[in-house]
């Protein structure tokens, strides 16, 4: 299998969605899943570049593993949960830190998952399904409404906390407004425009990191071979 241009690693505490994010890209599905046990990756090609892109498991005795997935990466996507607050809490305080292995000039995407459950996506999501707002399903329910519990500001904030842990400029990164999401596994909100805005982003580095890397022919004009030595017991 050819080695990959590039990696992109999810991370994030249990339950945010970071497999399903996946699976909503990759496979275009979305389902109940287990919670995935160490990592698991897919390899996506993008344009004429090889990419895999990595889940990790938010379980805390699969932590440590983390910093080796992170090994070189390109980018991460830091995961969480829009109605649980302290899902981003736990990207400051558990998961930034297993970064410290990625490429210095890493990648860095907020993203808060699951706002289909949140008061404004739930709401989307049922006139979708062609139902008029107010409206009551077949089944006789509507759609919850649970006030989302992390806006967009705070994932913002959290971006520009990650800027200065990493010393890099605002100025020489892409904007909070650009790296910072919201999605849907289970509708497809956003999902698309999150991974394809990475590979695009990403595509650059290999370029610099291919232009920067030592040369693939080797000069033999500059080869000496090694003096011989007598032969025997004695040499």
């Amino acid at each position: 299998m050819r080695k990959p241009d590039g990696k992109i690693v999810l991370l994030g505490d249990m339950n945010v969605g970071k497999t399903s994010l996946l699976q909503r890209y990759m496979e275009r599905r979305f389902a109940d899943t287990v919670s995935t046990v160490g990592g698991a990756f897919y390899l996506k090609q993008w344009r004429s570049y090889n990419i895999s892109i990595w889940d990790t498991a938010g379980r805390e005795q699969f932590h440590g593993l983390g910093s080796m997935y992170c090994r070189g990466a390109a980018a991460v996507i830091l995961t969480y949960d829009v109605n649980h607050p302290q899902s981003l809490v736990e990207l400051e305080d558990r998961f930034l830190g297993l970064t410290d292995t990625a490429n210095t000039d890493c990648l860095f995407a907020i993203v808060g998952n699951k706002v289909d459950l949140s008061e404004e996506g739930a709401s989307e999501s049922w006139e979708k399904e062609g139902h008029s707002s107010g409206s009551v399903g077949d089944d006789g329910c509507v759609p919850p409404k649970v006030p989302k519990q992390v806006k967009p500001e705070e994932a913002m904030a959290l971006y520009k906390k990650i800027l200065k842990y990493k010393m890099l400029d605002e100025k020489d990164v892409p904007a909070a407004e650009q790296m910072c999401f919201e999605t849907s596994a289970k509708t497809g909100h956003n999902v698309d425009l999150l991974f394809e805005s990475l590979f695009d982003m990403v595509v650059p580095m290999i370029l610099r990191q291919r232009a920067q890397g030592p040369p693939q022919t080797v000069d033999v004009s500059c080869y000496k071979p090694p003096r011989r030595t007598k032969s025997g017991c004695c040499a």
